[in-house]
């Protein structure tokens, strides 16, 4: 019995392995043919030699200051987003919650909107508080939503969530319109552009940006893994297990709420990729979270990686926004998954 038991344990971390090989292998493809591609394209079999520093200054400024910044840029955005997600579906109990869906992205967006448009700007920090100020006002934003969502005795309505979330980024979506109703052109162009989800932080300065909070908050969340794993089964499960409920919970949203905000100050306003990764891992490794949560990471840099290199490649000029890409294949997920729980 125990040999079948160490004999299956070691099948699963192998396909544990293999799917996390995988995605990883995917990503790298993906990098690839997205450094190729573009409106001063790269040949092939001048890449790896440009890479190396052997290659024609037009190839060096191609990839150094063009595409490396954006791919690093979306595939660590998707990545905070999925994480994002991961907890957030842990802490509800709701497999349907999205900080694009619950009104976090739009909370975050309206920070970073009345920073831009009214906000004295200096190029030197610019890059760097616009994480903070996302930051600060999604929290704001999600603070609200938890209250409003929570029952005393019960913990959150996870339906009560999701429908709050949705009215909340309703609402939030209408304070952008008053916002820029009234300024110039060229900063309604920027703000249209971020809402769409079209990557615009595409320099070296916001990779460093975006770096610290996913160096900070990934060992966060892997360490939460066991109390994900009881807040997931109820708030009863987790008490009686000995978890500090109402500290880890508020822990993890202060983490979930960092991940998404500073992920969409550089990347603008991207729904779904939260929703999709964590359900893409679930599937293919189960819901524990320490062995799901490196999967969704994966899985969330490369569907945005993904999603940016087409929409930068579809038709002439500036493309599709990465976040039309990613919602042409969240919406019906989404509208897939809501079907499924209610039956």
């Amino acid at each position: 019995m125990k040999s079948e038991l160490g004999l299956h344990r070691l099948r699963l971390l192998r396909k544990e392995q293999a799917i996390v090989g995988l995605l990883i292998l995917l990503i790298a493809l993906t990098i690839f043919v997205s450094m190729g591609l573009g409106a001063s394209t790269v040949s092939y079999d001048r890449i790896l030699p440009t890479l190396f520093g052997q290659g024609t200054f037009k190839d060096e400024f191609v990839l150094f200051s063009i595409r490396l910044p954006r791919i690093l840029i979306t595939l660590l955005a998707g990545m905070a987003l999925a994480l994002s997600g991961s907890i957030l579906q842990g802490i509800t109990r709701n497999e349907l919650a999205d900080p694009g869906i619950v009104g976090i992205n739009s909370g975050a967006g309206v920070g970073v909107a009345i920073f831009f448009l009214f906000a004295p700007i200096e190029v030197g920090t610019f890059v760097y508080l616009l994480p903070l100020v996302a930051f600060a006002s999604a929290l704001l934003t999600s603070m609200l939503i938890y209250l409003f969502a929570y029952k005393p005795g019960e913990g959150v309505q996870p339906i009560k969530l999701i429908l709050t979330g949705v009215g909340f980024s309703t609402a939030l979506s209408g304070i952008m319109i008053v916002l820029i109703s009234s300024v110039d052109r060229v900063k309604v162009d920027f703000i249209s552009r971020w809402l769409a989800g079209n990557i615009w932080g595409t320099d070296w300065p916001f990779v460093l940006a975006l770096l610290p909070w996913l160096i900070v908050l990934i060992p966060v969340a892997l360490l939460k893994s066991r109390a994900l794993n009881l807040l997931s089964l109820g708030e009863s499960s987790a008490v009686g297990a000995g978890v500090p409920v109402q500290r880890d919970r508020i822990l993890l949203l202060l983490a979930s709420v960092a991940l998404a905000a500073s992920a969409v100050s550089v990347t603008g306003g991207i729904s779904f990729i939260g929703l999709m990764a964590p359900h893409i891992a679930r599937g293919l490794v189960g819901p524990a979270h320490q062995k799901f949560v490196p999967v969704s990471l994966l899985a969330g840099g490369w569907l945005l990686l993904l999603a940016d290199t087409i929409g930068r490649n579809f038709g002439d000029g500036d493309g599709l926004a990465a976040g039309i890409v990613v919602a042409f294949i969240g919406a019906p997920y989404f509208l897939y998954l809501l079907l499924k729980k209610a039956n």
